[in-house]
């Protein structure tokens, strides 16, 4: 396994891959859009307006806040985190396995390596459209009204790509659609509901939190929230540095499996 994830990787190269999957994908927007954006926001309005009647208001960020606002900044975060998942998950196997289109693009001076990058970035992209259209919905619900949004949208990308390279580490370990069922089930969805998306952290059992507080998608809404309610995050730092550690790991993990699924030494 290599501990250069940065190694083969040309700019052009990545840069090709992630063009042919948005040339796909603009074909394919309006269903993209209600499939990444329509669940979220009925999740978001049905919780928000009917539990947040019977919840009231919410302990964060040192401030009371209406659940729904409280429920919106952790709903972008968890939007992120599942397109990204799922783009690099089904339709990076898709190309991967039944549609060979990996094997087609090898046929050009592309790497595999470059491939798998590319992939990655593509899925953060998706991320990142996706929360921007949350955001955007929030905005005109009058839940977010801060200028400073526009600041969240780097660090969606950063998510985006940070869950996009784990999953990635499925896809190329994958036989068959049906293998994703222990990463979304033991994985994703746990830490939906533990990461302070539907509830504060502070609610959990002590002796949990700390372990709780280094998930990936913890460290997405330490850093989404409060900027999403006009505040500065408390650890940036540190909250960039765990997204950055997963993503680079995982790359590097990936490309090494990829590797090993195409007999390349």
């Amino acid at each position: 396994m290599t501990l250069n994830p940065f190694s083969n990787l040309t700019l052009r190269g990545i840069a090709s891959v992630w063009l042919r999957n948005f040339l796909v994908w603009r074909k394919l927007l309006v269903p993209s859009l209600v499939f990444n954006v329509a669940e979220p926001l009925i999740t978001l309005v049905a919780l928000g307006y009917g539990l947040g009647l019977l919840v009231g208001r919410v302990e964060s960020n040192g401030s009371a806040l209406p659940y729904i606002v409280f429920l919106a900044s952790g709903s972008v975060c968890m939007s992120a985190m599942n397109s990204a998942s799922f783009e690099a998950l089904f339709s990076g196997y898709s190309r991967l396995g039944p549609q060979k289109t990996w094997e087609g693009i090898l046929n050009a001076p592309v790497s595999l390596e470059e491939i798998v990058a590319a992939e990655i970035l593509w899925a953060g992209f998706k991320a990142l459209f996706t929360g921007a259209a949350i955001l955007l919905v929030a905005r005109l619900l009058g839940l977010a009204e801060t200028a400073q949004l526009l600041l969240v949208w780097p660090l969606l990308l950063l998510v985006g790509i940070c869950f996009a390279a784990m999953a990635m580490v499925f896809t190329v370990m994958a036989k068959s659609y049906d293998f994703f069922n222990y990463y979304l089930t033991l994985f994703l969805t746990p830490m939906m509901f533990l990461s302070g998306v539907y509830f504060p952290r502070s609610q959990l059992p002590e002796a949990i939190q700390g372990a709780v507080a280094l998930l990936p998608l913890s460290a997405a809404v330490d850093l989404i929230r409060p900027i999403f309610l006009g505040l500065a995050p408390e650890t940036p730092m540190r909250s960039v540095a765990l997204l950055l550690g997963y993503a680079l790991l995982a790359l590097a993990l990936a490309q090494h499996l990829v590797r090993r699924r195409f007999g390349v030494t």
